[in-house]
């Protein structure tokens, strides 16, 4: 497998891992944004991933089989709205209630840090190819 088409496989995984990131990061920052209905609730961003399998020529003249991932879609999630009296707020229905999204924060760092993980690792590969590359160009020189 050429170091192209290295490149281009975590590349799909980078991209991946990002919107995932920036999923995560608009979930927490809506955790806790008031609404004066259940229909104006923020409702957290889930991405839906998919495989994507090519063929790509080898060394050899060949083919082999490569898997990328790509996000399919980002969803808006459906909950249930979180409602709390509270009469004083601005955004207070007629009866004083304000409603919250039902986001929990610990499950997105969780995710979070499991796509900050991903996403590290994709980075590690990346430089490790190319580190492969320039010792392979040095012998060659």
């Amino acid at each position: 497998m050429s170091l192209e088409n290295i490149y281009g496989i975590v590349s799909s995984s980078l991209t991946s891992q990002s919107i995932r990131l920036n999923a995560v990061a608009s979930n927490i920052a809506n955790a806790s944004t008031a609404a004066s209905s259940p229909d104006a609730v923020f409702k957290a961003l889930k991405p839906v991933f998919r495989t994507v399998y090519d063929e790509v020529l080898t060394e050899g003249g060949g083919t082999a089989p490569v898997a990328k991932v790509e996000v399919d879609s980002v969803i808006r999630q459906a909950s249930e709205a979180v409602r709390q009296y509270e009469p004083e707020h601005p955004l207070a229905d007629d009866t004083g209630y304000v409603y919250y999204p039902s986001i929990s924060v610990i499950e997105e760092m969780a995710d979070m840090l499991s796509a900050s993980r991903s996403f590290q690792t994709s980075m590690e590969v990346m430089t490790t190819a190319k580190q492969l590359q320039q010792r392979m160009l040095s012998l060659g020189a």
